[in-house]
């Protein structure tokens, strides 16, 4: 069987590429057809400029020629034997690169409610992962937060904290497009600026007693130094962007006199009983009772085969765009 699939045939290059692969399936195995795919667009960027201190995930995870992608809405084509939680027909979500037919264990896809459509349904993977860095902050009603970097992950952490009862959110990021998608409601600090600038207003506004929680969601190396300087004495901060560039990285100054802890969360883990498919069916209620809502986050969508165009956009323009979705079904249909 085909597949038009996209691939990073090596640093900064966006390649179109269509592959054979063995279509018969395995007894727990579906095989899909893609809807549609989303850009993550901090990791595949970081993947396709391909910049990475030697020993860490990132350079023995990204070996080229690359396939990116682990975001992806399908539907079911065929079922294996022994599946008995899809059928055909079905829309799945699954963690599977950019492609447009794929084979995938059953066990790892979620069922998409008829209600929920594929451009909400897409972003359950990132739904997980901000999951669990709001999770590992373990929070308690009534503190104030801070949110470094507004990406994908940035407005879901955002979104997560308002339903968690916390007090007050400053959320940070230096483009103002990233700061106007970020709901405008009691007890959100929208903040376009840089976190190192941040620090006097939110001094100002806290009276000098600054933040219980801070999340960096950036990877930048330059920015937990600014983050713990914005969290109070016993203040926690949150590390949900993986750096590139730990050898770039420095923690700040303040860590041990003001006993700041500095927590790692990764997107692979679970956490105190809360497992991948109790997340994502968490995430799928919220959006069902209108209590989450991704729809504003999508801003661009294209063909498969303008992936080139779409990365160039990403990698020129990046604070431009945020939700960016590949229409799977559209192949066949371009004149």
């Amino acid at each position: 069987m085909e597949a038009i699939r996209i691939v990073f045939s090596e640093k900064m290059k966006v390649e179109i590429s269509t592959e054979v692969f063995d279509a018969a399936l395995g007894e727990n195995e579906i095989l899909c057809a893609a809807i549609c795919s989303m850009i993550s667009t901090g990791t595949e960027l970081q993947c396709l400029r391909g910049v990475f201190d030697a020993g860490t995930n990132w350079s023995s995870w990204v070996q080229y020629p690359f396939h990116p992608g682990y975001s992806m809405v399908a539907e079911v084509l065929e079922v294996g034997t022994g599946v008995r939680k899809f059928q055909k027909g079905d829309r799945v979500f699954i963690e599977s690169p950019h492609t447009q037919y794929f084979k995938a264990v059953a066990d790892h896809a979620v069922l998409l409610p008829n209600e929920v459509s594929p451009e909400q349904g897409v972003w359950i993977n990132l739904s997980k992962t901000t999951q669990l860095g709001v999770r590992r902050a373990e929070l308690s009603l009534g503190e104030t937060v801070g949110v470094i970097g507004l990406g994908l992950l940035g407005q879901l952490v955002t979104q997560y904290l308002y339903l968690s009862g916390v007090k007050e959110i400053y959320a940070i990021d230096p483009a103002e497009s990233r700061v106007q998608l970020v709901a405008d409601k009691p007890g959100i600090h929208r903040m376009a600026m840089d976190a190192g600038k941040a620090h006097a207003q939110i001094a100002e506004q806290t009276k000098g007693q600054m933040l219980d929680v801070v999340f960096d969601i950036t990877g930048h190396p330059a920015v937990l130094a600014q983050a713990t300087q914005l969290v109070k004495p016993l203040g926690r901060v949150v590390l949900l962007g993986d750096t590139a560039t730990p050898s770039m990285q420095e923690m700040g100054r303040n860590v041990v006199s003001n006993s700041v802890s500095i927590l790692g969360i990764h997107a692979g883990m679970n956490f105190k009983g809360w497992h991948h498919p109790d997340m994502a069916d968490l995430f799928l209620t919220y959006l069902l009772q209108s209590r989450m809502d991704v729809k504003p986050l999508v801003t661009h969508h294209f063909s498969p085969l303008e992936a080139p165009q779409a990365y160039d956009l990403l990698v020129h323009n990046r604070s431009s765009a945020m939700g960016v979705l590949f229409d799977w079904t559209t192949l066949g249909k371009e004149s």
